[in-house]
Order: structure tokens, then sequence, then C-alpha cells
């Protein structure tokens, strides 16, 4: 595909990392989603020192789309029942992959919240992208009413953000959580739905363990079936 480069979230990346761009790219397992997303080619292997102090000042997650982001939007895919003609909330949007998939698979309203403002826009960009239109929310106390299924992917790579299980679970009906970093998950209101391996992108050859991804559900009364040539283990 043609070398697309939006303007406003690549200075948004300049800012902190000189020459970087969000370049539009296609998921791998998702036919026709596409995203703003840091240039594949960026030399992230050669920062100075002084740029690695910028990234680890502004992780910019949003312009990442991580493994469990991937899985999560698969799952939706497989599964559509899930979203089609739901009331969603993207929590944690980064950059937007959950709620787009979930637009896509014709979700009745999509709400997209995350904290930081650059998220927010990587999100918006990534919906005008998708053609979907999806509702921005920075704080999670203006998502006003209550859900038919709220998604979470890679927020718990903090164990601070463990609190969120059950205020999400409180606000939906149904809520799945997506994580690769968080080991022996053990919540008496979520169940395991099962396993996948996927990856980041763009690639930051991390490792397997990183890799695999682990799906929670809160509010479903039984796991649905794996989908078509997806076993749940």
């Amino acid at each position: 595909m043609a070398r697309i480069v939006h303007p406003g979230l690549s200075a948004l990346l300049q800012q902190h990392l000189p020459l970087a761009e969000a370049q539009c790219q296609p998921l791998p397992d998702e036919p026709g989603l596409l995203l703003y997303l840091l240039d594949p080619d960026f030399p992230q292997h050669t920062l100075t020192a002084e740029q690695m102090r910028a990234v680890l000042n502004y992780p910019a997650y949003w312009a990442f789309c991580w493994a469990s982001g991937q899985v999560l939007a698969r799952f939706l895919r497989e599964q559509s029942d899930w979203v089609r003609g739901k009331r969603v909330l993207d929590f944690g949007s980064g950059s937007g992959v959950g709620g787009i998939a979930a637009a896509r698979l014709g979700a009745r309203e999509v709400v997209a919240c995350d904290i930081d403002a650059d998220a927010l826009a990587a999100t918006a960009a990534n919906a005008e992208l998708n053609g979907v239109n999806i509702e921005l929310r920075q704080d999670f106390a203006a998502c006003e009413g209550s859900f038919d299924l709220i998604l979470m992917a890679d927020v718990l790579y903090d164990r601070e953000n463990l609190h969120w299980l059950d205020r999400l679970a409180a606000r939906a009906t149904r809520v799945l959580v997506a994580d690769s970093r968080i080991r022996n998950f053990s919540h008496p209101r979520y169940s395991k739905l099962g396993e996948w391996d996927s990856n980041t992108l763009p690639d930051l050859d991390e490792s397997q363990e990183f890799r695999r991804v682990s799906i929670y559900a809160a509010g479903a009364s039984s796991p649905p079936a794996a989908g078509p040539g997806r076993a749940m283990l």
C-alpha cells in the first residue's frame, strides 16, 4: 500500500523523537483495519541516551498496536455477538483498536476513554481512517450511563490499575480484558476465556511470554465457543 503519514500525530511524536512518523499500517490479522502507528523503519535500536530518556518520560503507547489489542480485535471479529448492536466503552483506548473493531462490527455506540489527550487524538484519527464514529472521553467519570460491554486491553501492565476491574464490572453488563503482562490472574468476577499468540506492531521483538495474550470476561454466564480456526487453551 502507498505510504501515508498523519502530520498531526507525527508532530506529537517528533516533540520527543525527531524524525519519527505516524504511518498508516494494516493489521496482519484484521483485514481492512488500519492504524496510524510508529513508522516500522524508525531506528528503535539506535536511539541516543537523550532520546531514550524522552521515550521513558513520554511513552507513546498510542503509537503501537500492542499484542493484547490485536488479540482483542480478532476475538471480537470471531465473536461479533459481543458487540453487535451494543453500547461499548473502550477503556484505556490507546490507538483505539478495540473500539474501532467494535464499531466496524456493528456496535450501536462506541465511547473511547483515555487519560492521555494524545491517545484520544490518535483514536480520533484512526476512527476517521476506518470510517467509523467514536465518542471521546478523557475522564471515566464523564462517561455517562451504563454499557453493554467494556473493553480493556493491555492496561494491567501496572498493578496499580487492578482496582479498575471492579469499577468497570460495576458499570457494564459484560467486561472483556485482554492482557499479556499479569501472570496467575485471579479475580472472583472474571473467568478466563482462552489464550492467543500475537505481537506488537511495530514489532518490539518482545519475549514469547509477552506475545501470549489471555482474555478474561466478567458478566458472561458462560464462555463462548472458540472462533473458526482458533483453539482456546
